[in-house]
């Protein structure tokens, strides 16, 4: 019986059918693509790290190296369970060519290795360790990615020649966060290249007992070994890898939740159209004994057929596009072993999203109760009380037309009927913005404050070279001399011993100079301005436990001196863990200076990096924008794949909702219509009012929306990026694409579907909707 009543409802209503099983559909479908990346990410970057055997802490080093010391460090330390010392050849990369392409721009520090004998593998893109001949050159993925070159090429690094062999995957560098890239070449050609660069050393360790990292961190500082570079650790080498496609899962798992918390809305929806169009035939079901829950057993079983149908077509639909969406995943860490896992997941969330929509139908069904006999064989609809907007009266309007003016006061009399459809827009309208916003954010100029710099046009780094001051004079001089710098500075990178609570040492990398003249973005307090003021990156801040006002121990000249943390600051850069100070120092080895510079004339920026890169061979030159993009290229373009893709998902929604909201509202106010066109309105004075109740609604969605997504929207996504050191995050909002392009594309949507939508009303005749 059920079957032959679904089937010939199904037939009888098949645009609401149709349109209820996309909504679930699309809901199955972005739940399942959630679980399944996150599943697949996961695994993928498990399967890398093992495949390569990531060293569990690196310490990177630039000068002279002492190898018997560390070596007995590693064979004291009952926690090490494998140590080595890889050399990293650092090379300009004017001198890294392919065809007609340098890496001259490139802001990455390209060096060369051999292949790892003990851990710490490169891979090839099927995840196999690379045995490279001589003549074969292996580059890293990332050149692949940017079309920078091609398996077959031919590449030559600092007049040797060499073919471009293929593309390596590395555990430790692969990330755009990282700031350095390494190439892989045979050991004889290694030998031949080796004094052409600057020697950088990776001290790398496994150990046997992960949980006790932080205790050999501290005795690898305490024995005094070598730190003259950044120091990482395994978690380190897992967040900077998974950046890129996480922010990227986490807009879809934002969007999916919305999603399905429309698609709710929208299930309700249809199913009080359903049950307007066929109130006459519940009240008959009723009079002739049929149990509430007898009716609702026919409801329920339609709902669940096409919940069934919708989730499994989501299924297939999760299976077709996480292919695209894994795309990036699998180039840069191949397969995951936990393939079926995630489709067991995908599976288990579109389940998850099927009994709730059986559960939430019922629940809705209830409703069956209120309807009584008399009143739905009587009237044929639900017959609601108008509240509210008494005093909102047509003889006191003067400044609306007509069919404007009633369709305003139906919206502010039934508030409870269009409070859904109002909630769908809002949502809507955020799930199109808060995409957006990240998007420009991250690609926008203003980024740079959240990576520890400030706003400057034009950057010169000097690392791994000798006399690093005497180069950096030499630049400064050139500078003073130049009409088109209004200003610039320069600041040196050194690591310094630091007091924690519990007594021991730690290493901290400090920027000292001037940090006035660019000054950042500060959470809390300001920039450091006296010797014995110091400011922390928020990481820092949380892992020394201190806040402004508290003070610091420094080990600086040999000697141990407090200074005072004056403020707190946001930056992604190095792990997240930096400091700033201006006192000065000639103890501690130089890890690399910076000189920023701004111009007067914006314009010049480009000829003005070419021109000091040419002038200055050991420097890296390169324009901020250029480092933005180079250091965030692959996270912004999977934030601007996830943001199209959420603007296409709100403006169906929108299409859908605003269509089934007309159908639901030409079904309940047959009665109404009747008596309007009986009272001399046309079919267009009709679609007139229902046009304006629905952009009356949508515009109130749309404020509502974009204050929530500038306000709630921001402290999420500042949420995500704080774990990675952001902590003052703020939108940098496009005015143009988020107050005009999108407003006006939800608003041409609706007007559309609201004119599919309410076509119907003109059918309805007076006779048959006018009766005692």
């Amino acid at each position: 019986m059920y079957y032959r009543i679904i089937c010939n409802d199904i037939l009888k209503s098949k645009a609401i059918t149709l349109t209820t099983m996309i909504f679930v559909a699309a809901s199955a479908m972005l739940v399942s693509l959630a679980a399944i990346l996150v599943i697949n990410l996961l695994g993928s970057l498990d399967t890398l790290m093992k495949q390569a055997k990531t060293p569990h802490f690196m310490q990177m080093h630039s000068g002279e190296i002492d190898r018997a010391r560390l070596t007995s460090f590693a064979q004291q330390n009952n926690n090490v369970d494998d140590f080595q010392v890889i050399e990293f050849l650092n090379m300009d990369g004017a001198q890294i060519v392919f065809g007609d392409r340098s890496l001259a721009n490139s802001v990455q520090d390209n060096g060369f290795s051999i292949q790892s004998e003990k851990f710490d593998y490169l891979l090839d893109l099927n995840g196999n360790i690379i045995n490279v001949s001589d003549g074969e050159l292996y580059v890293p993925i990332s050149y692949m990615r940017d079309n920078t070159t091609k398996v077959g090429d031919e590449a030559v690094i600092s007049g040797k020649e060499f073919t471009v062999a293929g593309f390596l995957r590395d555990s430790q560098m692969n990330s755009s966060l990282s700031a350095s890239k390494r190439f892989l070449v045979s050991e004889n050609d290694y030998a031949q290249i080796r004094n052409l660069g600057s020697m950088e050393y990776l001290i790398e360790f496994r150990l046997k007992d992960m949980s006790a990292l932080g205790a050999f961190e501290t005795a690898y500082v305490s024995a005094g070994l070598e730190v003259n570079g950044p120091t990482v650790t395994y978690g380190l080498f897992k967040t900077m890898n998974a950046l890129s496609d996480g922010m990227m899962i986490a807009v879809i798992l934002l969007v999916s939740a919305l999603v399905v918390a429309i698609a709710f809305m929208c299930i309700r929806f249809t199913l009080l159209a359903k049950i307007e169009d066929d109130y006459r035939e519940i009240g008959v079901m009723k009079a002739i004994g049929l149990s509430v829950s007898d009716i609702k057993k026919i409801y329920l079983a339609k709902y669940t057929a096409i919940a069934a149908v919708g989730s499994i077509f989501g299924f297939v639909l999760s299976i077709l596009f996480k292919g695209i969406l894994l795309e990036n995943i699998r180039l840069y860490m191949g397969e995951s072993e936990n393939s079926s896992f995630a489709l067991l997941f995908g599976i288990l969330g579109i389940l998850l999203v099927f009994l709730a929509i059986i559960a939430y139908v019922s629940g809705v069904l209830r409703r069956f109760r209120k309807i009584t006999v008399a009143e739905a064989i009587r009237f044929g609809t639900s017959q609601e009380k108008n509240i509210g907007a008494k005093r909102f009266r047509l003889s006191r309007n003067k400044l609306l037309h007509t069919n404007i003016f009633l369709g305003i006061k139906d919206v502010l009399s039934r508030k409870s009927l269009y409070a859904t459809m109002l909630t769908v827009l809002v949502i809507s309208t955020f799930i199109i913005i808060v995409p957006q916003n990240l998007y420009n954010t991250i690609s926008s100029k203003s980024f740079i404050q959240y990576m520890g710099v400030g706003n400057y046009d034009m950057r010169l780094d000097i690392q791994l070279t000798d006399h690093i001051p005497e180069k950096a004079a030499e630049i400064i001089k050139t500078m003073n001399s130049d009409s088109t710098i209004s200003k610039f500075t320069f600041l040196t990178t050194k690591t310094f011993k630091v007091n924690t609570e519990d007594g021991s040492k730690e290493n901290i990398k400090v920027e000292l100079g001037d940090h006035s003249i660019f000054p950042i973005e500060y959470s809390e307090g300001r920039v450091p301005s006296a010797e014995n003021e110091m400011a922390l990156s928020t990481l820092n801040a949380d892992e020394l436990n201190k806040k402004v006002g508290d003070v610091i121990t420094l080990v600086i000249k040999g000697k141990e001196e407090n200074l005072t943390i004056s403020g707190i600051y946001s930056d992604i850069t190095n792990g997240g863990k930096t400091a700033k100070a201006v006192f000065s120092d000639n103890s501690a080895d130089i890890m690399g200076s910076i000189i920023c510079a701004e111009l007067s004339d914006k314009t010049l920026i480009d000829e003005k990096v070419s021109e000091y890169t040419d002038k200055f061979d050991f420097a890296k030159v390169s324009g901020i924008d250029e480092f933005v993009t180079q250091t965030f290229g692959s996270t912004i373009s999977s934030i601007g794949k996830a943001s199209n893709a959420a603007i296409a998902v709100a403006l169906i929604i929108t299409v859908l909702v605003t269509l089934l909201f007309m159908k639901m509202l030409i079904a309940k106010d047959r009665y109404s219509i009747a008596v309007v066109k009986a009272l001399g309105f046309t079919n267009a004075d009709v679609r007139a009012q229902y046009v304006s109740r629905s952009v009356f609604v949508l515009i109130v969605g749309i404020v509502f929306g974009t204050l929530l997504a500038n306000t709630l929207g921001e402290i999420i996504a500042g949420a995500v990026i704080s774990k990675f050191g952001a902590s003052t995050f703020k939108f940098a909002v496009n005015p143009f694409s988020a107050y005009l392009f999108s407003p006006l594309l939800m608003i041409c949507t609706v007007l559309i579907a609201t004119m599919i939508g309410t076509a119907s009303a003109g059918q309805i005749k007076i006779s048959e909707n006018i009766k005692e």
